[in-house]
């Protein structure tokens, strides 16, 4: 049975914002920009019937869309660094969907996640880098961010056995709906334009 997990994905501009990080950093295998992702929940390794249950329920989320940034890099492993990763602005409704999700696996007999959720996108995994090679690499790039992008949905992802890093396989898309305005609906006179004051 597949690896899976529940992630969100990179959209194509961002995506490419992030492959301009690689290169630079001796020992780094750097994640193919087609693998790019926010890994929500790993849920790991089930049988078909829970699967399938873990589908059924993510399926009746029913939660807004958001918007989100990528900004900043850094690397997971103090002393002996073994990936580098770009970070992800804090965003209520995201933290709010993985909780959800979180809630779901547990109610289905899944043991809690024993990692604090720390929202991020592997960049590469390291093997047999320098701590000094990573803190310059990590140096010249730490004005690192993209344009906000809003998500749409959320995706169950599922990896073969390999060393990590893709690739990764869709398994089913659940989508988020669109967010409601943040102002209560107000009649015709209320939305008159303003008056030029020139």
């Amino acid at each position: 049975m597949p690896r899976l997990f529940t992630a969100l994905e990179i959209p194509r501009n961002a995506a490419m914002s992030l492959s301009l990080l690689r290169g630079g950093l001796p020992g780094a295998r750097w994640i193919d920009v087609e693998n790019y992702h926010i890994t929500l929940r790993f849920i790991g390794d089930v049988d078909g019937r829970t699967a399938d249950e873990i589908v059924e329920r993510l399926d009746r989320i029913d939660r807004p869309e958001f918007q989100l940034r990528l900004e900043g890099i850094g690397s997971f492993g103090s002393k002996k660094p073994h990936s580098v990763w770009a970070g992800v602005t804090q965003t209520p409704d995201m933290y709010a969907l993985q909780g959800e999700i979180e809630r779901i696996c547990q109610r289905i007999g899944l043991p809690p996640d024993p990692r604090k959720f720390t929202p991020h996108v592997t960049l590469a995994r390291l093997k047999s880098s320098r701590v000094d090679d990573v803190v310059h690499y990590l140096s010249g790039r730490g004005n690192f961010h993209t344009a906000p992008f809003t998500v749409g949905r959320f995706v169950l992802l599922s990896s073969r056995e390999s060393v990590g890093g893709g690739p990764y396989l869709t398994e089913e898309i659940f989508p988020l709906h669109e967010a409601r305005s943040a102002f209560p609906a107000m009649g015709n006179s209320a939305m008159q334009p303003a008056k030029s004051l020139v």
